[in-house]
C-alpha cells in the first residue's frame, strides 16, 4: 500500500482524532485506563510513519476540555500517562529529528504535566523533520472565544481597528498561528463527527473516518487514509474544469 502512495502530493498538515480507547478496553473487560496505555504504541507508530514519509506537520487531539468531565481518576491517570509518555518519548523524538509542539488551554493542565511538556518542547525546539502537535485541554469553541476576547481587547486599546480585522488576522489570534491548516483530518473509531476540534482550520480539509478503534491503529491504517486523501478532488469552491485547467 505504502508504494502506492503519491510521495509529491502528500497532505502537508494530517490531525487525527484518535477515538475509541475507552471501547477497545471494554472490549477486553479492561478498564478505559487499559485503552488510553495501548493508544500509545498506535501513537508511536503514527508518529514514526509520518516522518517517513515526509509529513511535515502532525495534530493529535489527546485531551479536549470536554474531557475534564470524565471520572477524576480516568483524568488523573491520562495525566500520569501524558507525563510518563513524554518523559520516555523525548529522546526519540530529538533522534527523529521531529518538533514537540502543544495546543490548547495549557495553563489548566496540572503543574507536573506542563513542566514535562515544556521542558521536551525545549528540548525539541530546533528539531525541523516534522512538528508534532499534541492538542491538549482543547476545543475549538474555546480557542476561538479566546481569539475574539484578545481581538476585542486589542480594539479596545486601539491596537488595531475593526476594518483592518479579516480572515488573516483571525488566523494570527488562533492557537495554530504558526502551523498550515490541515488538508487531511482523520477519526478511529467509526464515529463521524468532528468533536470540537480545528473548527475553524478544517474548513476545507477532506475528512476520513477510520472503523478502527485507536489502539489498533497501524502506519497501513494511516497509507489507506492518504491514499483516500489523493484519490479526492479538492476543488476549493471552483469547478473540476477549473481544476483540471
Amino acid at each position: 500500500m505504502k508504494e502506492k502512495i503519491d510521495l509529491s502530493k502528500l497532505p502537508r498538515h494530517i490531525a487525527v482524532i484518535m477515538d475509541g480507547n475507552g471501547r477497545w478496553a471494554k472490549q477486553k473487560g479492561r478498564l478505559r485506563v487499559f485503552g488510553h496505555q495501548n493508544g500509545v504504541l498506535a501513537v508511536r507508530e503514527t508518529v514514526e510513519t509520518a516522518a517517513e514519509l515526509g509529513i511535515k506537520f502532525l495534530t493529535l487531539y489527546a485531551f479536549s476540555t470536554e474531557n475534564w468531565n470524565r471520572p477524576k481518576f480516568e483524568v488523573n491517570a491520562l495525566m500520569e500517562l501524558l507525563i510518563s509518555t513524554i518523559r520516555k518519548e523525548t529522546k526519540t523524538l530529538t533522534d527523529n529529528n521531529i518538533r514537540l509542539e502543544a495546543i490548547g488551554d495549557l495553563d489548566s493542565l496540572p503543574s507536573g504535566c506542563r513542566k514535562e511538556l515544556q521542558e521536551a518542547m525545549d528540548l525539541t525546539a530546533g528539531n525541523k523533520r516534522m512538528s508534532l502537535i499534541l492538542a491538549l485541554s482543547y476545543s475549538s469553541k474555546w480557542e476561538i472565544l479566546n481569539a475574539v476576547k484578545k481581538i476585542a481587547t486589542a480594539v479596545e486599546k486601539k491596537e488595531i481597528s475593526v476594518n483592518n480585522i479579516n480572515e488573516s488576522l483571525f488566523n494570527s489570534f488562533l492557537c495554530t498561528a504558526n502551523f498550515p491548516d490541515p488538508e487531511l483530518l482523520i477519526r478511529t473509531s467509526g464515529e463521524q463527527r468532528i468533536s470540537n476540534f480545528l473548527l475553524w482550520q478544517i474548513a476545507y480539509s477532506e475528512l476520513y473516518f477510520s472503523e478502527k478503534l485507536w489502539p489498533d491503529f497501524r502506519k497501513e491504517d494511516l497509507y489507506a487514509a492518504i491514499l483516500d486523501y489523493q484519490g479526492r478532488e479538492r476543488r476549493f469552491g471552483k469547478t473540476s474544469e477549473q481544476i483540471a485547467s
